[in-house]
């Protein structure tokens, strides 16, 4: 049990290179032999007359029987390893090497040949119902283009590495929904906290899928080259609410603004009537003046001007 939970997380098998012959010379040997060992029993049954003793007769048979057997046996170690692909031998379930050598090569007949290939792939993941770090349900999904590196560990730790691809991007997907928000919330933006947010941080949200799913899928000698989010979207079920919602804080984010912008232009119009002593306002004229233009900075609709005739004060 000790030894078990050891080597639990260790990799059973690392990738390691072997050496093929070249293929061409292979098949030329290889038709060679099988030439010669047909013109040996030709030579001898047929341009010999009889033979001259049982003796002769077996050593041409068993030359034959050699010659054509090393010649099938060349013949039979022949493949072909397209570009961008590799080839796993295998002795008799032994792991032997890999070869990534490419064009018509030779080997050993008796290894098992299993191509895989190096090509980059796409992953198109399918929109999956999670709740993000708030607990708002939402939809998300995304894009994984990968390819395998460690051939390997794709052919012997895991059973299948496309389905483990498959599974543990989707696990990767839920559990980086579940670690951002899917944007700043009220409590946020009121006290200056600004962290990373699914909508608004895509380099961030980004980099962290791409660490997700390559601690992931290391043990399947699989390489991440890109991950993107397709899309992302809250749920149907609260859609509409919180199209109001962000509808709302748009509306006061703007409202502050006006209001600032509104506080500043009032400000510096008291100071530069005060500083030029073009009039001297009292604190109540001052704030009649504040309120007017208060009024017209911030109003929505057209302000319509009313001239007084009178006073401010009484009497």
């Amino acid at each position: 049990m000790d030894r078990t939970a050891a080597n639990a997380g260790k990799s059973a098998h690392d990738e390691r290179l072997i050496g093929t012959w070249n293929g061409f010379a292979v098949l030329g040997v290889g038709i060679a032999l099988v030439a010669v060992a047909i013109w040996v029993l030709v030579h001898y049954t047929v341009t010999s007359g009889r033979p001259s003793s049982v003796a002769g007769l077996v050593g041409a048979v068993l030359i034959f029987m050699a010659l054509m057997t090393l010649g099938v046996l060349l013949l039979a170690g022949l493949y072909t390893v397209q570009p961008n692909e590799a080839a796993i031998l295998q002795l008799f379930g032994s792991y032997r090497g890999t070869t990534r050598m490419t064009g018509l090569r030779g080997t050993n007949p008796f290894y098992t040949r299993r191509k895989i290939s190096l090509r980059a792939r796409n992953l198109n993941g399918e929109r999956l119902k999670v709740n993000d770090k708030r607990g708002n349900p939402i939809e998300i999904a995304a894009v994984v283009v990968w390819r395998v590196d460690d051939t390997a560990k794709a052919s012997f730790d895991v059973d299948n590495y496309e389905n483990y691809m498959k599974l543990q991007s989707e696990a990767a997907v839920r559990h980086l929904a579940s670690s951002f928000a899917y944007d700043e919330g009220d409590g946020a933006a009121v006290a200056g906290q600004h962290q990373p947010t699914l909508l608004a941080s895509a380099d961030v949200v980004t980099h962290a899928l791409v660490l997700e799913l390559q601690q992931r899928l290391d043990k399947a000698g699989i390489v991440v080259e890109e991950a993107r989010l397709t899309h992302l979207a809250y749920a149907p079920e609260i859609a509409q609410v919180m199209l109001r919602r962000q509808q709302a804080e748009a509306i006061i984010a703007a409202r502050t603004k006006i209001v600032h912008g509104a506080v500043s232009m009032v400000e510096m119009a008291l100071n530069e009537l005060s500083a030029k002593q073009v009039v001297d306002l009292d604190d109540e004229r001052k704030a009649a003046m504040v309120s007017n233009l208060m009024t017209v900075l911030c109003a929505e609709s057209e302000v319509q001007p009313v001239i007084n005739t009178g006073t401010l004060y009484n009497g």
